[in-house]
């Protein structure tokens, strides 16, 4: 019993130090600061937001720009990722353009997107698809051509088409590889959400961050940071965990 306590405590133990070391410091050395807040200043603030309402409005804006986002670069890249991956010609053709495209940060994206789109939301998810859509491309290409070359092969004899042959063959047999490019596509979306809103967006949880430390609030600014690292890890945990749900069910699948 006790060896199994201390082995669900045991991830908790560093992070739980470290809080301890900060409000040590906080009280004892920086006491007083305007740039830094003891962690149980940052939890009274955290809870200030959670009444008021503003911590539930950013964080639904956020997830919202984030999921959509998202969704826009799995499409994309999953599809292109398909094309590349069963077309050598195509994929040999369009290197150049992946390569010249890849590499430009998204953030530098920002002063266009606001151009084309200005502030909000489209903006936003506009520039997290363009952040998202390369790694769900790359990894799709790459799962693809690990298919089994023999269930490629039975498709041509059963004369099925390139439409029936993503769908029926390819697909399935990419589904557990694509569940990491979909964690990965997570992380990425969350990450550039948060910053595209604290560069240039007036909303959601980067946003609200900014302005809490442009208002010298290190308490409420800590709460936002720390709660967006909670957010990410239940994220990551939801995600994980129906990448695993997916997995035993293709597994019992006959």
């Amino acid at each position: 019993m006790f060896a199994g306590l201390a082995s669900k405590a045991r991830p908790w133990a560093v992070p739980l130090a470290l809080l301890a070391t900060l409000e040590i410091y906080t009280r004892t050395v920086a006491a007083g600061s305007d740039a830094i807040a003891p962690p149980s200043a940052a939890l009274v603030a955290w809870f200030g937001a959670l009444r008021d309402g503003s911590l539930w409005q950013a964080t639904l804006f956020t997830l919202g720009s984030a999921a959509l986002g998202l969704l826009i670069a799995s499409l994309l890249g999953i599809a292109g990722g398909l094309l590349l991956g069963l077309s050598r010609r195509v994929d040999a053709g369009s290197l150049l353009t992946i390569e010249l495209l890849r590499p430009i940060p998204s953030v530098a994206l920002i002063p266009l997107a606001m151009l084309v789109f200005g502030f909000g939301l489209r903006m936003e998810t506009s520039v997290i698809a363009f952040a998202a859509f390369w790694p769900m491309l790359i990894l799709t290409r790459a799962a693809v051509r690990q298919v089994e070359p023999r269930l490629l092969e039975v498709s041509r004899v059963l004369g099925l088409s390139a439409w029936q042959r993503s769908i029926k063959i390819v697909l399935p047999a990419c589904v557990p590889r694509l569940f990491v490019a979909l964690r990965l596509g997570v992380a990425i979306a969350l990450v550039v959400a948060v910053t595209v809103e604290i560069a240039a967006n007036p909303h959601g949880m980067g946003y609200a961050m900014m302005i809490a430390q442009q208002g010298l609030d290190p308490a409420l600014m800590l709460a936002w940071l720390g709660w967006i690292g909670v957010v990410g890890v239940v994220i990551n945990a939801l995600a994980l965990k129906l990448q695993q749900r997916v997995a035993r069910a293709m597994g019992e699948r006959p």
